[in-house]
């Protein structure tokens, strides 16, 4: 957009500059051209008048020739005057030139030009003037000057270079200030920008400062408010699922406890199995709360992490990069009872030559992996799953795969969304929570959850961070092998 008002401002300030230099140039030639007409036809006047004189006394010509010849000594113009006695030249002007024959012919006719064309500082050559003299009822001859230009051309290429040089100050300094307006107009349009997809990516965005035309800086102080309306409203939306979440515990716990003593006084086998539905239920419910706090505060730690960049990505500046291999080594530890337990086998890469180091802050990136490998054991079935952690380019990617039946594509796209559950595992525990939990937290650390198919079936859940730099002290012991 910058580019565009630049190049449309510098555009209209050139033809300004063009406008005004033509309109200078073209006054500037008319003048030389009327000041040199002016004084040619005055001495023209001043020859056909000495012209009249020697052909009215039908005396001797000498006087006229040498008055012609002193005009053409002082000027180095030729001229030709006609008489009746004869034709007298001066300055080596004859009648072989075609626009002296025009100029004679019309002085014939009584006929007098004395309007030179305007001067053009680029030319060669000369004009001339005519005007014939006599009686108001004869003539008695004609009188052609010839009129050097190269003086007028001299002058007028001086006052084309000195307005070109003007107009080329005056075009710098118009380019300069275009540049200057169109900055001064675009920065708050940029700020606003800025704002509204920081706006969009987090949920917040700070004060926009009051600059540019007063229409701008009003849209500024709008924008500014609408923008603390829209973060104070998502942050209670936020704050009262997290609060009602948190309040629900306390009521289901104690709805759980009754269910648990209502169990010792049933009797009954179908009352004991009634009473065992409603357990499994409000476990359902618990996990569904759960889930749903970890989400709150998943969501809650992204936007603080990103609302303090102007481009909405989380800066690690408050994160000390870390090895993930023990991390991952311990959440495989952890869950290798629940694997075993479910069939599956989990197996821990080898760890990279050089630790691959990543900013995450190391409770998130337990909770990832941890919530990767229990969507592995639980819906994978009896399948291997993979931990491991490679460095590709700038790139460190933590991968948790398994050879279960994995995903379809339409499935993988919707499996981030909130509460979803593939069909198939339906009547699995589960709240759909998992997935975005994780997404959340790996947005929250800088980096991004990516779901792919596993070779030759299954799926491969990956966690890809920035790289972080080089290994920090007491950082370099860790243990590696298999677990299952």
């Amino acid at each position: 957009m910058r580019l565009r008002v630049l190049g449309i401002l510098s555009v209209l300030s050139v033809l300004l500059v063009l406008i005004a230099s033509n309109t200078i140039l073209a006054s500037a030639g008319r003048e030389l051209t009327q000041e040199l007409q002016i004084n040619r036809a005055a001495s023209l006047n001043r020859l056909a008048q000495v012209a009249f004189d020697a052909g009215a006394d039908g005396g001797e010509a000498t006087q006229l020739q040498a008055e012609m010849d002193r005009y053409s000594e002082l000027y180095g113009e030729g001229v030709l005057i006609r008489l009746q006695q004869g034709t007298l030249r001066s300055g080596g002007l004859s009648e072989d030139r075609a626009d002296v024959r025009d100029a004679l012919a019309r002085a014939s006719l009584n006929l007098s030009d004395t309007t030179l064309a305007p001067v053009q500082p680029f030319g060669t050559g000369s004009a001339v003037i005519s005007r014939s003299f006599g009686s108001a009822s004869q003539v008695l001859g004609a009188a052609v000057l010839e009129v050097n230009q190269d003086a007028a051309r001299q002058k007028l290429r001086e006052r084309w270079l000195a307005v070109g040089l003007a107009a080329a100050a005056l075009a710098a300094l118009l380019l300069i200030a275009a540049e200057r307006v169109t900055r001064w107009v675009l920065r708050p349009v940029h700020r606003l920008n800025a704002a509204v997809a920081e706006l969009e990516t987090t949920g917040r965005s700070g004060q926009l400062p009051e600059e540019g035309p007063p229409e701008l800086r009003q849209l500024s102080r709008s924008f500014t408010s609408m923008a603390q309306s829209v973060s104070d409203s998502l942050e209670a939306q936020r704050q009262l699922i997290a609060d009602t979440s948190h309040e629900l515990r306390n009521p289901v716990g104690a709805l759980r406890l009754r269910i648990d003593l209502l169990q010792l006084e049933l009797k009954t086998t179908k009352d004991r199995a009634a009473a065992a539905a409603v357990v499994t239920e409000l476990e359902r419910v618990e996990e569904i709360l759960d889930g749903v706090l970890k989400l709150a505060a998943a969501e809650h730690r992204a936007f603080e992490d990103s609302a303090g960049t102007p481009s909405g990505v989380p800066s690690a500046g408050d994160r000390t990069p870390i090895d993930p291999f023990p991390v991952l080594q311990g959440e495989a530890e952890r869950a290798g009872p629940a694997a075993q337990r479910a069939g599956a086998a989990i197996v821990l890469g080898s760890p990279p030559q050089q630790p691959a180091l990543i900013a995450c802050r190391p409770d998130d990136l337990a909770q990832m992996v941890g919530e990767l490998l229990n969507n592995a054991i639980k819906y994978a079935g009896r399948a291997a799953i993979k931990v491991s952690v490679r460095a590709r380019g700038n790139t460190v990617v933590i991968e948790v795969s398994d050879d279960g039946p994995g995903l379809s594509s339409e499935e993988r796209s919707a499996a981030m969304q909130r509460f979803w559950r593939s069909p198939r595992h339906r009547t699995l525990s589960g709240n759909g929570l998992g997935m975005t939990i994780v997404e959340k937290l790996a947005v929250a650390n800088g980096g991004r959850l990516v779901l792919a198919t596993a070779e030759p079936h299954g799926l491969r859940a990956c966690l890809e961070f920035p790289h972080a730099g080089d290994v920090p002290s007491g950082n370099t012991n860790r243990q590696a092998g298999p677990h299952g």
